[in-house]
């Protein structure tokens, strides 16, 4: 998989990841935000198990098994996997959603800084000025307001940093094991199993509140985790980054499109030129650095 591919494939993820904001909001009529992450990361593990499997059993022929490192690594991106989904499902249920879109998105620009800070890698410039515009046009989405602060914005806010690390890691990851299924069922294995671990220690689980928030969490656990977050570990194997969490923050925009298709939610003029800026952001992003090497053509 090229470049371009990669990143094609982690905008479908942003489609994903952009549908499922109304099932996590959803979700929490029925259960708490720890029991919520919890099922639908197990749920998601389950379905991606039998390509993990498939994969040992090749590794294991070749010889190739991952050493104790390689779990350590793989439990290490749940743990985040798990902080940034437990953080952003608390912030759901006392911020508005427009605000936990606009804040999450903080983690574009804390990307290539945290690169550049533990990893030392000096990013293309072009990712510092698309950076803030995604930012911008994340908050010209949100309607061009300030944002009051509020205690659900603080945990969302909180949940970027573990967003960012998160982008930041996995793609080092799954290059390194070159196994993206068998680490994208670790990870989810681990955050789900602590995540639950956590609910029965302070949430009230109930079979009913489970039966009221079912099917936010099969479409969660299915779509966003099962098919998105295994597509993020695929297409981050090939794409820096930087580049990645730039694409990624374009859910903000297919948020507001399936608001507007599902919800009849409109889009005001300020609405549309987020959008807009968003997307020519992604563009850029991918196209500069190409085209300053010369390698645009044979790309």
């Amino acid at each position: 998989m090229n470049r371009s591919q990669a990143n094609l494939l982690l905008l479908a993820v942003a489609v994903i990841w952009g549908s499922a904001f109304v099932a996590q909001a959803e979700g929490m009529l029925g259960v708490g935000p720890l029991t919520f992450t919890g099922i639908r990361f197990l749920l998601g593990a389950t379905i991606v198990l039998p390509l993990a499997w498939r994969e040992w059993r090749l590794l294991s022929v070749r010889g190739a098994r991952p050493q104790a490192g390689d779990v350590l690594c793989v439990s290490a991106l749940g743990v985040l996997l798990m902080l940034g989904a437990v953080l952003q499902q608390i912030g759901i249920t006392s911020t508005t959603v427009t605000n936990a879109g606009f804040l999450t998105a903080l983690y574009v620009p804390l990307v290539p800084l945290l690169a550049w800070l533990i990893l030392r890698t000096r990013p293309h410039w072009s990712v510092w000025p698309t950076s803030l515009g995604c930012l911008t046009g994340t908050w010209l989405l949100s309607g061009a307001q300030g944002i009051d602060p509020v205690v659900g914005d603080i945990w969302v806010i909180a949940s970027s940093v573990f967003w960012a690390l998160h982008v930041l890691f996995v793609g080092c990851v799954a290059e390194r094991i070159a196994a993206p299924f068998l680490v994208a069922c670790g990870q989810f294995l681990i955050c789900g199993v602590i995540s639950l671990l956590a609910a029965g220690l302070g949430e009230t689980i109930t079979l009913s509140g489970i039966r009221q928030a079912g099917l936010p969490i099969v479409y969660a656990g299915v779509i966003s985790v099962a098919i998105g977050f295994t597509a993020q570990v695929v297409g981050q194997r090939y794409s820096q980054p930087a580049d990645a969490a730039i694409i990624l923050s374009a859910e903000t925009v297919f948020a507001a499109l399936f608001g507007f298709l599902l919800m009849g939610d409109r889009l005001n003029a300020s609405g549309m030129a987020g959008c807009a800026l968003i997307l020519v952001c992604i563009v850029v992003v991918q196209i500069a650095p190409l085209t300053l090497a010369g390698q645009f053509v044979r790309r």
